[in-house]
């Protein structure tokens, strides 16, 4: 491999949450501005949770910036540690930059309604017929396979695809931090200082000194309550099942052949589940949005109503589900279609869990622990050693909420409103 090209001068970005991102390759700085790469600009890091937290806006290409500046960080401690060449420098940051570039308009509930993971497109972008295929190109033919295989965990290098992948990654440590300062919250924030200086390069992934444990300890409790004060969060929650709605229902009526007022051309490949590359990228939220926007006035009063809700945060309300209740949800989904109330678009159990920390156990999905180096040399996993993790390790929490509109139960004749609110009230004895 030849030696990397750098740029006459180094770039840098300011950023609210690491002060600057430095760029000295000239092959980041191409990926940077690649179409692709800017795409992200266009698709919110958070999802509807801008609904919940006014200052959350900021976007995919923010993030991802945050998680290569990182990794870049993460490679200047290793310096003299670890025996990566080269290319292996330059793989570390183009999968820590590009992990995320295969991310639709709202991410998870786009991905829900039309059955894709990101992943797959973001391997698309990189091995297909893009800007940022032929970047990569420019090292070796092979690099943006090698790229793919980082982000998707089967790279040979287990070092590199931790600093990626794993219970303390650049990219976690990243959203954490930004996503904590921009919904303006401090349950997100840690010693991201203290944890670079103490992490140390290993064959089979990068490990914490002991003596940074109690660093740790405070990543893993920050994340725990990022995800259930921000991310977990009802009100988000809450969009997103209108958003999933809003995007059944006009596929729905797309596949009975509605006539819409204005063509969804951008949304028809999705509709019919005939989606190619260029199709894909061509979709954003600035996109989704104009359609919301058009989608409002059509003659279909539930994707009228629907897209009303979202646009102007008319959400569902919600009422803590017990799932041992399904039978009186039926009788309550019953009594919705009665009273003319479709409780496919207007009825949701959302369901969320999360799993703080684990270690892998023989016979289940392969995680990748954190494990101390210990002042003899030896590894240690994390909970082995501290008290405040094994206490949540392996345990995995769940919540479930039951989504509708009160307004329009509250608008109802009164006995069959209040037979719907009694069913409500049993549905959340938990």
């Amino acid at each position: 491999m030849q030696e990397p090209q750098l740029l006459q001068e180094e770039k840098v970005f300011k950023d609210p949450v690491h002060r600057y991102v430095h760029v000295r390759e000239k092959l980041i700085w191409d990926l940077i501005n690649s179409r692709e790469f800017q795409r992200l600009r266009r698709i919110k890091q958070l999802g509807t949770s801008y609904l919940t937290f006014h200052g959350g806006e900021h976007s995919r290409f923010n993030h991802s910036l945050g998680v290569y500046e990182i990794m870049r960080r993460i490679l200047e401690t290793f310096e003299g540690r670890a025996n990566l060449n080269r290319e292996e420098r330059l793989l570390c940051m183009c999968a820590a930059l590009l992990h995320d570039v295969g991310h639709g308009p709202f991410s998870h509930s786009f991905e829900k309604v039309f059955r894709f993971h990101h992943e797959d497109w973001t391997k698309a972008i990189l091995l297909g017929d893009t800007q940022i295929n032929q970047i990569l190109c420019t090292v070796g033919e092979q690099f943006p396979q090698k790229v793919a295989e980082v982000i998707a965990k089967t790279y040979e290098n287990k070092l590199i695809v931790s600093l990626i992948s794993s219970q303390i990654d650049a990219d976690r440590m990243d959203y954490l931090l930004r996503d904590a300062y921009y919904t303006g919250v401090n349950y997100g924030n840690f010693d991201i200082e203290r944890i670079l200086r103490v992490m140390r390069p290993h064959e089979d992934g990068a490990v914490i000194k002991f003596s940074g444990m109690h660093a740790v300890e405070d990543y893993i409790m920050s994340r725990y309550q990022m995800y259930w004060q921000v991310y977990f969060h009802p009100v988000t929650r809450s969009a997103e099942v209108v958003l999933n709605k809003i995007f059944k229902r006009a596929k729905q009526l797309y596949l009975e052949g509605y006539s819409f007022e204005i063509e969804p051309k951008h949304f028809i490949p999705f509709f019919k589940e005939q989606i190619v590359l260029r199709n894909y990228l061509e979709l954003d939220e600035s996109i989704a949005f104009f359609y919301m926007h058009q989608w409002r006035e059509e003659q279909d009063p539930i994707l009228s109503d629907l897209c009303n809700r979202f646009l102007d945060r008319k959400l569902f309300k919600y009422v803590e589900f017990n799932p041992r209740h399904y039978r009186v949800l039926e009788e309550c989904k019953q009594l919705m279609a009665e009273a003319g109330i479709d409780p496919d678009y207007y009825m949701e159990v959302d369901s969320t869990s999360d799993l703080p920390y684990d270690f892998y156990r023989p016979g289940e999905e392969e995680r990748i622990p954190i494990m101390l180096l210990m002042p003899s040399g030896q590894l240690q996993e994390l909970s082995t050693k501290s008290e405040i993790v094994e206490s949540i390790s392996g345990k995995r929490r769940f919540d479930y909420k039951l989504f509708f509109p009160l307004d329009k139960i509250l608008s109802l004749p009164e006995n069959m409103s209040s037979k719907i609110r009694e069913r409500l009230e049993v549905m959340e004895d938990v």
